[in-house]
């Protein structure tokens, strides 16, 4: 059949490029240990675990509508639970934000170096990605500002940003949310914000709490370690909830997800031994490489549960990559999104950063 009889793709489509994961095996097909997707080294809650080996029957369909889990978090965050809706991880509820408030002849708009999830958001809902400069890898809120026109719908702040692992204080965001007109939805992507010590709390839970046009989003993938099975959950005013219920899909949250994301909302234990474990290993590591600044290795502040290190020596970010997959790790490097010179790697155990810290040091001397 002539290509021209096939169905044929919308335009705004055909220019997305698919989300890349982050590697788990070498060029090899070797396995490799998992430091480029983020994922917490401690595993899930022991509680979640055990609600995960519950029996249940998968031919009846799951709760639509997350009722217990929703009821949940609303008494850990003190949330009316009719303001919260779960999604299949929150990358389904950033493009249902996009898809509801954005289309043909709109804008999204987000800072570089942010989730590239943002730009497919856009992309799918035929709007228009608009990315604005940083500062020093950080949002910037004047260029964002600066930058809102009335074709403006949309703007997308991770906080913490990733892949930089940057972070937007309180007073910035609250900056950000007063200087958008009314009518632009502000989405706060909160998927590092456990990780963040509740005196640096940025917010944004305030914010979608007394404005219209403010929807925060966390997910059960990073600090409560249960990527696999794709929980997230968003808050905002009754009517941005309602417009994200109104598409989502109908039994979006499966029923063993909402069993252990119920279950580890009841472990908060677990998610402060996860922050205090990564802030420690995070600090340690970060100052191994930071004595390799000598060799132009360089180091953003994080307060994610990754670093970004950037190459600016002898030693190139695609030669150290394959340096530490060699010595068995999988780290996450981005030439994609704009940071050909860098590597994001995932904290882990401190053995396994002291591993990749000694393999860095080898590498750089050798790259002399």
């Amino acid at each position: 059949m002539p290509e021209s009889m096939r169905p044929k793709m919308k335009p705004y489509v055909e220019a997305i490029h698919a989300y890349v994961p982050g590697k788990s095996a070498g060029a090899d097909g070797k396995p490799l240990v998992k430091l480029s997707a983020n994922e917490n080294p401690l595993g899930c809650s022991p509680d979640a675990l055990a609600a995960l080996a519950e029996v249940s029957s998968p031919a009846a369909y799951p709760d639509p509508d997350s009722k217990a889990l929703r009821t949940a978090i609303g008494e850990l965050y003190g949330i009316d639970p009719a303001r919260v809706v779960c999604g299949t991880g929150s990358d389904e509820l950033l493009n249902l934000a996009a898809q509801a408030y954005a289309g043909p002849g709109d804008e999204v708009m987000f800072s570089r170096f942010s989730f590239s999830v943002y730009d497919i958001a856009a992309r799918r809902c035929g709007a228009a990605p608009v990315e604005v400069d940083d500062a020093e890898f950080t949002a910037d809120v004047d260029a964002l500002l600066a930058r809102v026109s009335e074709a403006t719908r949309v703007v997308f702040i991770a906080n913490p940003n990733n892949p930089t692992g940057t972070f937007l204080p309180r007073g910035e965001l609250a900056r950000l949310h007063a200087g958008l007109p009314a009518d632009v939805l502000l989405v706060v992507d909160q998927a590092y914000g456990e990780y963040v010590p509740a005196e640096m709390d940025d917010g944004g839970l305030d914010l979608a709490a007394a404005h219209e046009n403010v929807l925060v989003t966390r997910t059960f993938s990073k600090i409560y370690g249960l990527a696999g099975e794709r929980i997230g959950w968003g808050t905002g005013a009754p009517h941005l909830v309602d417009a994200l219920n109104r598409i989502r899909g109908p039994f979006n949250v499966t029923t063993s997800g909402q069993r252990a994301a119920l279950a580890a909302v009841g472990d908060q234990d677990f998610v402060k031994r996860s922050r205090e474990h990564n802030a420690r290993v995070r600090e340690r590591f970060a100052a191994q490489l930071e004595a390799l600044g000598n060799h132009g290795l360089r180091v953003v502040p994080s307060e994610a549960n990754f670093l970004l290190v950037l190459f600016e020596g002898a030693l190139s970010a695609e030669a150290a990559m394959g340096g530490i997959a060699e010595a068995g790790y999988a780290v996450r490097h981005l030439p994609g999104q704009g940071l050909p010179q860098a590597l994001r790697i995932t904290i882990g155990s401190e053995a396994q950063m002291d591993e990749i810290a000694e393999t860095l040091r080898r590498l750089c001397e050798g790259a002399q």
